[in-house]
């Protein structure tokens, strides 16, 4: 303590140039000060000043010496903000974007929520990219691997892309066997609500075969009209696994082409880089972490 004691005082001594404003924003007297800076320069064994009867300046040594000070009051006061943030009850607004996935996110903020009732959650859902930063956002949620080096990031968990389809529907058209197979099939479809385009299905095909070209019985740009509709047997869809997994674990969809589609996606929590984000953030990220995939291993 006496050395962190005597860094403030070699700091604002190196700051005001004087013994005197030194003490006096110290609250100490001059004496007390150069005593402090006397003692510092003894335990290095350098001189950090050139001192006159009008001036004070810094040497080179004590150049050096104030900006490693600097860093370490630095790191001293961040320390304190994050053991005072520590305590604090989490509480406040919290501004989130996420991804059109009501199924897999629904349920896990309805729980935050009931947890953390002073937390105030603002919610934006769509699948554009937004820039966190320049549109105030505390947290993003989104797939694929994070290109803002501006941004912190944790991983939430890994899903699987799969083509389903009811029995019902497998039972009056066939089951696909090949890729091919599904030109003959009423294909359900997602468009991307930013560029119009229709989503590709991951389909292993070949080598050297054409791409293929899919019936488009239905188009949509989201999750649950596709899921609704190949639950009426109405066709085939290519959904994440985590917003069919009732229908399949129950039977009232079945997998089909297993071998033959090649996609995985994960999702990340992202947030603007911070050593010490607010507790009411850390909490949210910290609760995603655990409701969103429980059983999904997580990298951190």
């Amino acid at each position: 303590m006496d050395s962190l004691s005597g860094f403030t005082v070699f700091v604002q001594v190196a700051e005001t140039r004087s013994f005197v404003a030194a003490g006096r924003l110290l609250g100490v007297s001059a004496s007390a000060v150069g005593k402090s800076v006397a003692r510092l320069e003894e335990k290095l064994g350098v001189r950090l000043f050139h001192r006159s009867t009008r001036s004070i300046t810094l040497t080179a040594e004590g150049g050096l010496f104030l900006e490693r000070s600097r860093r370490i009051l630095a790191e001293i006061e961040a320390a304190e903000l994050e053991l005072s943030q520590a305590t604090a009850a989490p509480r406040g607004r919290l501004r989130v974007s996420l991804p059109l996935v009501s199924s897999l996110m629904l349920p896990v903020l309805g729980e935050f929520m009931r947890q953390y009732p002073e937390i105030e959650l603002d919610l934006d859902f769509t699948d554009r990219m937004v820039d966190v930063i320049e549109e105030g956002f505390d947290a993003v949620v989104r797939t694929g691997e994070p290109a803002d080096s501006r941004l912190s990031a944790r991983k939430l968990g890994i899903y699987q892309m799969l083509l389903v389809a009811s029995p019902d529907y497998l039972a009056r058209h066939g089951i696909p066997r090949r890729p091919a197979d599904l030109a003959g099939h009423a294909c359900l479809h997602y468009r991307f609500p930013n560029t119009g385009k229709l989503e590709a299905w991951p389909l292993r095909m070949g080598a050297g075969k054409p791409e293929l070209q899919l019936p488009t019985s239905m188009i949509c740009n989201n999750i649950e009209t596709r899921v609704c509709f190949a639950l009426q047997g109405l066709g085939i869809a290519c959904l994440p696994d985590f917003s069919i997994r009732d229908a399949l674990a129950a039977g009232h969809l079945k997998a089909v082409l297993p071998r033959h589609v090649k996609r995985a996606g994960t999702f990340r929590v992202l947030w603007p880089a911070s050593r010490h984000p607010a507790p009411k953030l850390r909490v949210f990220i910290d609760f995603l972490s655990e409701r969103v995939f429980p059983d999904s291993v997580r990298l951190r």
